[in-house]
C-alpha cells in the first residue's frame, strides 16, 4: 500500500497507508476470532492505520484489545472521532470543547493507550464558533494525548475558516479532512448531517494538498453489481444512490474492469485513490477476500482519460 504522509503541529511526519482499516461495524467484541485475523492480514500487507470512533459500538475496545494480545500499538496509528450526537439523543449536536474531552478519555482507556495519532470531529455544529473548537482541539496536542486533528463532514467554509482561525492565533492547524468520496453520485446524505466532497472542496483540497480521508469510499458495495435498478428492497440504498448517473457510471466500471482484467469494485476504488491530491480510503472489510481486494485496487493506475470517462465528463 501507498504511504500518504500527514504532517503534525510540530512538522512531524507520520505515514499512513493509502487504505485505513474502518471499524464502525466490523470489530465486535463477541466476534474477535474472525476480525483478528482480518486485522492480521492487513498488518501483513502493509496497513498500518484504523479508523475508529467513539460513537462505533465495541469498536474501540475490540481494538484496544487486538493491540494489548500482540503487542503492536507503536507500530500503527489510531484515528478516533469525538462529537457525534449520542444514541438516545440523536438530534443534539455535541461539537462542544467538553464533548471532545469526555469523548477522547473514553476512547483512550477503551483503546488502552495515553494518546492517539489522529483525532477527528465527527460532526459539525455551525451555531457554535469555531475558536473554542479549535482551542480544545489544541490543547489535546498539548497534554500530548493527540498528535494530529483534523475534521469529518465539514462543509469547506467551515474548514477554511477553522484553519484560518489556527493560523492567525497560532494553534495547531488541521492535518486532515474526512468527508463521504466515492465515484457514486449521491441522492442525499445517508445519515444525518454527513458531507460529501464537491468539486469545490476537490478543488481545494488539490490546491492545498491537504490529505483527505474518504468514508463510504465504496458506495456501499454498488460497484460491486450488488443491486439492480428492479430490486427496491434496500430502500435506504435505493434513496441514497439509485440514479441514472450511477447506473451508467456502473455500465462504464464493469466496461473497464474487463479491460482491465479486474472486479468492478476495485476500479470504483481505484478511482477514489486516484485523485490530484493526497488521499486515503476508508474500507469495511469483514472477510481476508474482501481486504485483499481492495489492497489490489490499490494498485490499479487510471489514466486522467479515465477518470473523466468514469465521471460521465
Amino acid at each position: 500500500m501507498k504511504k500518504i504522509s500527514f504532517k503534525t503541529a510540530s512538522n512531524e511526519e507520520i505515514l499512513v497507508s493509502n487504505i485505513l482499516m474502518g471499524s464502525g461495524d466490523f470489530l465486535r467484541i463477541e466476534n474477535m476470532d474472525a476480525a483478528e485475523k482480518v486485522l492480521d492480514r492487513y498488518i501483513e500487507l502493509g496497513g498500518n492505520t484504523f479508523d475508529t470512533a467513539r460513537h462505533y459500538r465495541h469498536s474501540e475496545k475490540a481494538l484496544g484489545a487486538w493491540m494489548e494480545k500482540k503487542g503492536n500499538r507503536d507500530a500503527v496509528n489510531i484515528q478516533t472521532k469525538c462529537g457525534h450526537p449520542v444514541r438516545e439523543a440523536s438530534d443534539v449536536p455535541r461539537v462542544t470543547p467538553e464533548a471532545i474531552y469526555e469523548d477522547l478519555q473514553t476512547s483512550l482507556e477503551f483503546l488502552k493507550t495515553d494518546h492517539v495519532e489522529f483525532l477527528g470531529l465527527h460532526r459539525d455544529n455551525e451555531l457554535v464558533p469555531v475558536g473554542p473548537i479549535m482551542e480544545a482541539l489544541h490543547n489535546e496536542v498539548i497534554s500530548g494525548r493527540v498528535k494530529a486533528v483534523g475534521v469529518s463532514n465539514w462543509e469547506l467554509p467551515r474548514i477554511i475558516e477553522a484553519q484560518n482561525y489556527c493560523l492567525e492565533n497560532g494553534l495547531t492547524p488541521l492535518s486532515f479532512n474526512s468527508p463521504n468520496l466515492s465515484l457514486a453520485t449521491i441522492n442525499k446524505p445517508r445519515w444525518e448531517n454527513c458531507v460529501t466532497a464537491n468539486s469545490e472542496m476537490k478543488e481545494w483540497h488539490e490546491k492545498t494538498q491537504l490529505p483527505l480521508i474518504a468514508w463510504s469510499s465504496q458506495a456501499e458495495g454498488f460497484f460491486a453489481n450488488r443491486f439492480s435498478q428492479d430490486d427496491l428492497s434496500n430502500e435506504e440504498i435505493v434513496d441514497v444512490y439509485y440514479n441514472e448517473s450511477n447506473w451508467e457510471k456502473l455500465k462504464r466500471v464493469n466496461q473497464l474492469a474487463k479491460e482491465k482484467n479486474c472486479q468492478p469494485i476495485q476500479i470504483s476504488l481505484a478511482y477514489v485513490l486516484s485523485q490530484p491530491f493526497p488521499i486515503c480510503a476508508v474500507i469495511g472489510s469483514e472477510t481476508i477476500e474482501q481486504l485483499e481486494s481492495s489492497v489490489a485496487a490499490s494498485k490499479i493506475v487510471l489514466t486522467a482519460k479515465e477518470m473523466d470517462w468514469l465521471n460521465l465528463k
